[in-house]
């Protein structure tokens, strides 16, 4: 499979007078200077596009301190959105309008702590080294209605078994708001080369090309943005929430990663000739199983970026769907293609997949911890050491002990203490960032514990 180049709106290149021709005569009307906050949801100014030169030149500016997890203080001079022409995305569902992801500046430097731009930091110190980042982002979410009774349920009413798994009838059910999303990701030039009916019921799967990952990022943010309208207009609602249901498996966003060299885009982790899936790391080269190491060392706190909700840690775990395994990674291990490896090297090799990630991350974030940690790897010369080739979940205590498998953080809570205990994440986020995102999530395990569930209420209301 190639990697999907973007298609750009105008050429580079093209001085702003001249694309604000361009677009008008597409009858375009709005454009949106876009830019992620700490949790990757997309915020906005939108201008007419009579006030298109000044947005690109970055006219819009924005409260940091209105925003979850941007550092700043409510006396603070507002950020402004660069917006990346490259980026620029008619909206699928909204032809008169157009997107531009933005990098945020502050006082016409560039803001430490804007997301888009800490994954840029990183790419560049990857091009230093030689290396192109190719990224592929596998989306999962759920589509659910409001039932009878106000509760959620699936889309479809025979969407209601014990292994939905790739189910026909429930695929087929929903395809009139797939068929609108799939052909709205087609015509923007992603290259959908599948999409299924995934192990929840009312859960489904988009894959679609991979790219340079600042290109992917954009894509995640975007999609997320776009399914939920789209499904909105079916009256349905998407939910990127990582285990909205005890009994059914969660939404991992699983990250297939490679380095490519620049000048040619041969992939740098492509297996040398005779290479085998064995105790050897096999199915990628030497320079990937660095990476995997670098990743490996990193990967309590890399946890804390990749699965960022208190939500994210009830899908990390052994049991839990009525199909049994729940197909997400417990240990910090890697192999072969076995999915229940942190790391997986799919058969075909060449990639390593993380399987940790879900599909709340902010994908800039994600990345760009990703990477740095891999880059470390590369530099240090790294082993991974052996394979894992057996099912993990199956190990005993004693087995995990003796091939030293230690185990992902088991809440948000360890996943935050890890990431503010190690010193990657506040090199590559910057201080401002790293310290903004610690408080954040240390807030948000606070507010969990002080609220009173349902579950207690059930449980303990009447025991006495």
């Amino acid at each position: 499979m190639t990697a999907a180049v973007p298609a750009r709106l105008w050429p580079e290149g093209m001085g702003a007078v001249d694309v604000r021709a361009l677009l008008e005569a597409r009858q375009v009307r709005y454009a949106l200077a876009s830019f992620v906050d700490l949790h990757g949801v997309c915020k906005a100014k939108a201008v007419p596009i009579a006030h298109l030169e000044s947005m690109l030149a970055g006219s819009e500016l924005f409260t940091g301190a209105a925003l979850d997890g941007v550092p700043q203080d409510v006396s603070d001079d507002e950020v402004a959105a660069l917006p990346d022409p490259a980026s620029a995305t008619v909206l699928p569902w909204r032809s008169d309008t157009i997107w531009l992801a933005s990098n945020l500046q502050l006082n016409g430097e560039p803001f430490e702590a804007c997301s888009r731009s800490i994954l840029c930091r990183v790419r560049q110190q990857a091009a230093a080294m030689g290396f192109r980042f190719q990224l592929g982002v596998e989306t999962e979410f759920f589509v659910l209605r409001r039932g009878a009774d106000g509760g959620l349920e699936p889309a479809s009413a025979s969407d209601n078994l014990e292994k939905p798994c790739y189910d026909l009838r429930g695929l087929l059910d929903n395809l009139g708001w797939l068929d609108e999303l799939v052909q709205a990701m087609n015509d923007l030039g992603w290259g959908v080369y599948s999409f299924d009916h995934e192990d929840g019921n009312g859960q489904f799967e988009t894959d679609f090309g991979y790219a340079d990952a600042l290109v992917t990022a954009d894509r995640v943010s975007f999609f997320r943005l776009m399914a939920r309208e789209i499904c909105r207009r079916h009256g349905l609602l998407a939910s990127f929430m990582p285990k909205p249901f005890a009994d059914r498996t969660g939404s991992g966003a699983h990250f297939n990663m490679s380095l490519a060299d620049p000048a040619s885009g041969a992939n740098l982790f492509e297996p040398e000739p005779g290479c085998a899936a064995d105790t050897s790391g096999g199915g990628i080269s030497e320079l990937g199983r660095c990476f995997i190491a670098g990743i490996l060392r990193h990967a309590p706190a890399i946890c804390a970026v990749i699965a960022p909700t208190v939500n994210s840690y009830k899908r990390l775990v052994v049991q839990g769907s009525m199909s049994g395994f729940t197909w997400a990674p417990v240990f910090i291990c890697y192999g072969n293609n076995n999915r229940t490896n942190m790391l997986r090297i799919p058969a075909a090799g060449g990639r390593v997949e993380c399987r940790a990630a879900d599909s709340a991350c902010n994908p800039y974030l994600a990345s760009a911890l990703l990477l740095a940690a891999g880059l470390e790897g590369i530099r240090e010369g790294l082993d991974p050491g052996p394979a894992n080739l057996d099912n993990a979940y199956r190990l005993s205590a004693e087995q995990r002990r003796q091939r030293g498998l230690t185990t992902l953080p088991r809440t948000l809570a360890e996943a935050v203490e890890a990431f503010a205990a190690d010193p990657l994440p506040r090199q590559v986020f910057g201080e401002a960032m790293a310290e903004a995102f610690i408080n954040f999530k240390r807030q948000e395990w606070s507010d969990y514990h002080a609220d009173v569930s349902d579950w207690e209420r059930d449980r303990y209301l009447e025991l006495f």
